[in-house]
């Protein structure tokens, strides 16, 4: 069975990999939110994640505009977005790599960035580099992400610590 398809006891969601839409703005604020306050809430304090939270507005033009900004794809179930990468091609980066919490850890966020790569690949990038939360540091390392180093980004008087990681492009996965 592949992640496309629905099991016949329906465990399995039914998840879309596709381009973002205007009408995905307001599932992208409210998986953005919940993913910081919620998926989060072990590697950050209560006052950093809401600092982290409030960087960016929880209203759906705020992220269609993004949407203009960066190349962003959905993972969306039953038509709803769950997950979202946001790709600046022209600087090989990603951006943004937000889940639903209830959905973490299945894949989805692999799957966007496994997405993300190809479209870097078929524009003639060589590596990827993203300024990761510490979330999501230990699953990236494992799936051949180099670490560069510790850096902090202050939000509304919060220090909030990431790292820099950095993946070369491969057309095969090892």
């Amino acid at each position: 069975m592949t992640m496309n398809e629905v099991s016949a006891a329906g465990r399995t969601p039914r998840i879309v990999y596709r381009q973002a839409k205007a009408r995905d703005g307001a599932d992208q604020a409210e998986v953005f939110h919940h993913a910081i306050m919620q998926g989060a809430a072990s590697h950050y304090s209560v006052a950093e994640r809401r600092a982290w939270a409030n960087s960016l507005p929880r209203e759906a033009t705020a992220w269609v505009a993004r949407q203009a900004l960066y190349t962003t794809l959905v993972a969306a179930c039953d038509g709803r977005c769950v997950g979202f990468l946001e790709l600046d091609i022209p600087r090989s980066r990603i951006e943004t790599l937000y889940v639903w919490p209830s959905l973490a850890r299945r894949g989805i966020g692999t799957t966007l960035l496994i997405h993300a790569e190809r479209l870097l690949l078929e524009h003639g990038h060589e590596r990827v580099t993203i300024e990761s939360s510490l979330v999501l540091v230990d699953g990236l390392v494992r799936r051949n992400w180099r670490e560069l180093g510790e850096q902090w980004v202050s939000r509304d008087g919060e220090r909030l610590w990431r790292r820099q990681l950095e993946k070369r492009l491969s057309a095969i996965e090892t």
